[in-house]
This record gives structure tokens, C-alpha cells and sequence, in this order.
């Protein structure tokens, strides 16, 4: 089964569309199956039902039933290469790859 890893920001729409592009081709790379979905903020809680990670742009102190992920290293590239192994990490131990 393909891993669900959510990506969302403000509206949904650009930020999160070029994070979930950038993810995408990240994980093909690392031979990682996962199907990366951008979402607006307000749907989230939605979409996280059955979701392996979690990738936020802004940032909340809300408590969420996966691993949360930080956005903002896949747009400038700074921890990066952190944040895309904590992301693998949590796809291989949610049992979906």
C-alpha cells in the first residue's frame, strides 16, 4: 500500500503545491512510494485520518496523530536532507511501504 503523506499551508494552493512537487520527487529518488497531497489548512484534520507524515509550512502548536515534518526546509533547502529522512523514517514505520 502507498504511504499518504500531507502537505499543507495557508490556502493550499501554491506553497504547499510547490512543497508536495519538490516531496514527490525527493521520495521517487530515495525509491520511496508515497503519495504526496497538497491541502489547505483547514482541511487538514481530514486528510491526516489515514496519513503516514505530515508536512507544514506555518507553523502551529496543535498536536497531531502523525509526525510532523517541517515545510519550510524543502522550500530554502536548509535542513533539508533532515527533514527528507525524518520524513522516510515515518513512511517506513507507518507500515505503508
Amino acid at each position: 500500500m502507498t504511504a499518504k503523506v500531507v502537505v499543507a499551508c495557508g490556502s493550499g494552493v501554491a506553497t504547499s503545491q510547490t512543497v508536495a512537487s519538490k516531496v514527490s520527487r525527493l521520495l521517487k529518488e530515495a525509491k520511496v512510494d508515497a503519495d504526496v497531497q497538497a491541502v489547505d489548512l483547514k482541511s487538514v484534520d481530514r486528510h491526516l485520518t489515514d496519513a503516514a507524515a505530515y508536512i507544514t509550512i506555518v507553523r502551529e502548536n496543535k498536536p497531531r496523530s502523525v509526525p510532523v515534518i517541517n515545510g519550510i526546509a524543502f522550500l530554502t533547502g536548509m535542513g533539508q536532507d533532515q527533514e527528507l529522512a525524518r520524513l522516510i523514517e515515518a513512511i517506513k514505520s507507518s507500515g505503508s511501504n
